[in-house]
């Protein structure tokens, strides 16, 4: 029987404390994983990490992969191929849903088997939504469809998510066997795959609401009150005055904006212009409809009361676009003020709504918002700048806007066929253990500079640095684990939980173990945290390790039950107008029949 030491119950309370932190959000993850490495260290008596052990998941051969691969995606991302896909599209499903949602979760799914899955939710939702609008979808039906395939998808190979990685790297140290291989678990991903596709096709439809209209995005935040027409006076003050400084100078109490300027059947954004308001110019004004009342008497303005301001109005390629952009977690604005953001002033944009996790609809008082992971923003913006805020990382732009490396003819650039180039010798080369994964990673992203795929600098933007330190945190914490004999003392408690239990349910109990932990922290940290118990476990009952590490692998990538386990599953709460047990009612059905699947599938396949 394994005795319980003072450096277990150490590194257990730091496992509580992290645990905790990640749930409640009360530090960022990363910055929780910075302070895991930093206490594992200085406690290195208790814990027996020392400093080399505690930096160690910085050098893993994970965490350089998962830096390439986002590098990689980025490539792949920038050369406009998503465009041309979505033309395809569109021409396919002409406009029905049932073939928009196959074709949603039948794409998405194999390209993230081969490309991270994150990169590839950020660049399909705004196609997806541009092809609801076109079929006049409502945009629910298919963003959450849409990150489930993502994460479904990312079971068909090991390159498919950052869990399988880490998953691989954690089997070979406690083992000493080899890591997985590229395509090692592709059988058993494929099959989830399909079970998981048939879910999202026939039963997801009808458990899923219509959170949002199609195509009418300023009724969908509820805006059309807070906008109005006003016409200006030759008596008016503000003649003469620059259109983008009015709501900045006299009237910025009043909490109004000018968007747009109607001068002789000519239309300009008054961000984006140093335009001077003359006599007869028509002004579309955003504010809370006694304000915009307010601001027509102290301006001298006329009013007028029957003229709409709709979608069409507020975005036209031409001249204007009307964006929506979600906070994502690795944004340098979260925690800071709208007003403090400068996004007016820095990226000629004025914001007209946000909705918070939740449901919640902000529309005025902006300044004095601040910035919350999984914000959705409405933005009227040139679209111009709304390609520089996609390519910011500080948000994600969730509709769509041209790209510029697609060829006349409608085709794929030099650059895009290079790129896919990059991306397949990168997975030849590792598949046929030319060179270890990380190895072909990093070469694929310096092959991807050299042709000119990338700059090297976008390679360093594209990177999510959050998630690189919450994986260099919490690889040493489940290295802890083992090192205090924690681990194993845990899977001795199991084992002897699961004496009069048949093998095949040990291993369904990981799986189904791994998937609820992932939804409330991190499918990473549930991995590195159960991985290691589970071998143990497995060795304790004299089992096959190989299955029991498949099943807490694949349990980390079920995270479907909550907004906030997975980042896919974040990144499209705003633009579906999503609530919290939206995801519960889908996603609690799905991830206990793949608890059956996989489990199965994991005795059938491989005969643990």
């Amino acid at each position: 029987m394994v005795t319980v030491t003072s450096g277990m119950l150490v590194v257990f309370a730091l496992v509580v404390v992290t645990m905790a932190l990640f749930v409640t959000e009360a530090a960022p993850p990363d910055v929780t994983a910075i302070g895991v490495i930093v206490a594992l260290v200085v406690l290195e008596p208790w814990t027996r990490v020392d400093l080399q052990t505690g930096l160690s998941g910085f050098s893993s051969a994970a965490t350089i992969t998962v830096l390439s691969m986002y590098a990689l995606s980025e490539g792949v991302r920038q050369t406009g191929a998503i465009r041309v896909l979505g033309d395809a599209v569109a021409s396919f499903t002409n406009g029905s849903e049932s073939r928009l949602l196959a074709a949603v979760v039948g794409l998405t799914g194999p390209i993230a088997g081969v490309v991270n899955n994150t990169p590839v939710v950020a660049v399909f939702v705004p196609m997806v939504s541009d092809l609801a609008d076109q079929a006049n979808v409502s945009p629910s039906k298919l963003l959450i469809p849409l990150s489930y395939a993502s994460m479904l998808g990312g079971t068909l190979t090991l390159v498919g998510t950052a869990t399988n990685l880490v998953a691989s790297e954690a089997y070979a140290e406690a083992t000493g066997l080899p890591p997985f291989s590229m395509f090692t678990f592709t059988p058993l991903g494929a099959v989830v795959f399909v079970v998981g596709a048939g879910y999202l096709l026939t039963v997801a439809p009808r458990l899923l609401p219509e959170r949002i209209e199609p195509g009418n995005r300023t009724g969908n935040y509820g805006v059309e009150p807070f906008l109005a027409r006003v016409l200006v006076p030759a008596r008016s003050p503000l003649v003469g005055s620059p259109a983008g400084e009015v709501s900045d100078d006299t009237y910025r109490d009043l909490n109004v904006d000018i968007l747009d300027v109607l001068r002789g059947g000519e239309h300009f954004i008054a961000a984006d212009s140093d335009r001077e308001v003359t006599a007869r110019d028509i002004l579309t004004v955003r504010g809370d409809p006694a304000t915009i009342r307010r601001f027509c008497d102290l301006a001298d303005l006329r009013f007028l009361p029957h003229a709409s301001v709709t979608d069409a109005e507020l975005d036209r390629p031409e001249r204007v676009a009307l964006v929506e952009l979600v906070v994502p977690r690795e944004s340098g604005l979260v925690g800071e003020t709208i007003g403090g953001a400068r996004l007016r002033e820095r990226y000629d944009a004025t914001v007209l709504a946000v909705r918070r996790r939740g449901g919640d609809l902000i529309r005025e008082h902006f300044r004095d918002v601040d910035l919350q992971v999984g914000d959705s923003l409405l933005l009227q913006t040139t679209d111009e700048t709304a390609r520089y805020l996609r390519d910011s990382g500080d948000f994600v732009v969730t509709s769509e806007v041209a790209d510029e490396l697609i060829e006349d003819d409608g085709g794929l650039s030099p650059t895009a066929l290079r790129a896919f180039a990059v991306v397949a010798a990168v997975i030849g080369l590792a598949a046929l253990g030319v060179v270890p994964i990380a190895i072909a990673a990093l070469g694929g992203v310096a092959a991807m500079v050299s042709l000119g795929c990338l700059s090297a600098s976008d390679a360093y933007d594209a990177v999510s640095w959050n998630v690189i330190f919450l994986l260099a945190g919490v690889i040493p914490l489940g290295r802890a684990l083992q090192l205090t004999g924690g681990a194993e003392l845990i899977s001795e408690f199991v084992g002897v939980a699961a004496t009069h239990l048949p093998v095949i349910a040990v291993i369904a109990a990981f799986y189904l173990l791994t998937g609820l932990l992932a939804n409330v922290i991190t499918p990473v940290a549930s991995v590195v945290l159960l991985l290691p118990v589970a071998i143990d476990t497995a060795f304790g009952l004299g089992a096959d390790p190989f299955g029991f590490a498949l099943a807490v692998t694949f349990g980390g990538s079920t995270a479907f039950m909550t907004p906030i386990g997975y980042q896919t599953n974040l990144m499209v709460y705003g633009p579906g107008g999503y609530r919290f047990t939206d995801y519960l009612r889908v996603g609690a059905p799905l991830q206990l029949l793949l608890t059956v699947v996989t489990t199965a599938g994991i005795v059938l396949i491989w005969g643990v």
